[in-house]
């Protein structure tokens, strides 16, 4: 078995070096190249795509793209790639076969498991491979939204800033997207986007309500609304802005006062793990040891 497994392991890395050898340029093809137009990024990815193609084509759903649910949440964490899709199935495809072929060449090559049990770690090792790129973009999707979050409150003070100064509402956005990106990058590009969206064409009501979907962010669907109707009804733009940046200061205060109310919940299993055996041994330590020496001879006199 482990000659076996000695051999999957060198047809895999011989593989893999294959694929590499095959889609890595030569030297005419990169003084080629030089001479040709600049052209999109060609980076790793590429050659991912190129290689787990065939593998994503066969693991990515049919139907609708532009209106499914996993597109929405590649915009919310900032994926607007064309060939995202293609890296998520094709990732879905080759990490379960990856994970679980390093997994069994490890436990056959040190002979820790066999049997049911190899199985079993095999099989969980493949899972996890599988659900891995769903780990990914939640974790990237909810860090990208807190920061955004957290940064409109005062993305929204500057915009009151700038139409109390007597900017319009238009100009007041590129002054926030050129301002606000040395606090945020994600919020400075998904503005932009919106004003790149105003500018070719789109209504404002539009461009605004694409700015909610792309961040999935509840208050900023509520600033595009509230937008939307002061420009149709002739409210004051400065009164309303100053009104919607009070209350996100505050939902930014009490989110910041829950997360703190929960730091002794968290802190609890360390406590208990870690830090109480530890006292523990310090206090008891001696008084046990002190214990031990007085009872055992007591007890061995009595024998």
């Amino acid at each position: 078995m482990i000659v076996i497994s000695a051999l999957v392991f060198l047809c895999v890395v011989l593989a893999a070096a294959a694929a590499v050898a095959y889609y890595t340029p030569t030297r005419t093809q990169r003084r080629l190249s030089g001479f040709a137009p600049a052209a999109p990024d060609s980076t790793w990815t590429e050659t991912f795509v190129r290689v787990a193609g065939p593998f994503a084509r066969l693991a990515a759903p049919r139907g609708d793209w532009a209106n499914s649910p996993l597109r929405q949440r590649f915009l919310n964490a900032g994926f607007r790639r064309d060939d995202a899709r293609m890296l998520y199935f094709g990732a879905k495809a080759a990490l379960p076969l990856l994970f679980a072929g390093l997994t069994f060449v490890l436990l056959r090559t040190f002979g820790t498991a066999s049997g049911l049990t190899l199985l079993l770690v095999v099989l969980v090792s493949a899972l996890f491979g599988c659900y891995l790129p769903n780990l990914v973009v939640h974790f990237k999707r909810k860090e990208r939204q807190r920061e955004i979050f957290e940064t409109f409150p005062d993305a929204a003070d500057l915009m009151l800033v700038c139409v109390e100064a007597g900017l319009g509402l238009d100009a007041g956005l590129v002054k926030v997207a050129e301002e606000i990106r040395r606090k945020s990058v994600a919020l400075a590009e998904e503005l932009h986007l919106t004003n790149l969206e105003m500018r070719a064409g789109g209504t404002r009501e539009q461009a605004l309500r694409n700015l909610a979907l792309r961040t999935g962010i509840e208050e900023i669907g509520t600033f595009a609304t509230m937008l939307t109707q002061a420009d149709k009804f002739g409210t004051s733009v400065a009164d309303s802005l100053r009104v919607f940046s009070d209350d996100l200061r505050y939902k930014r205060q009490v989110a910041a006062e829950e997360r703190a109310a929960k730091i002794p919940t968290k802190m609890l299993v360390p406590l208990v793990l870690f830090i109480f055996p530890s006292v523990i041994m310090v206090v008891l330590g001696p008084a046990l040891i002190t214990i031990i020496r007085t009872v055992l001879p007591m007890l061995t006199r009595g024998r």
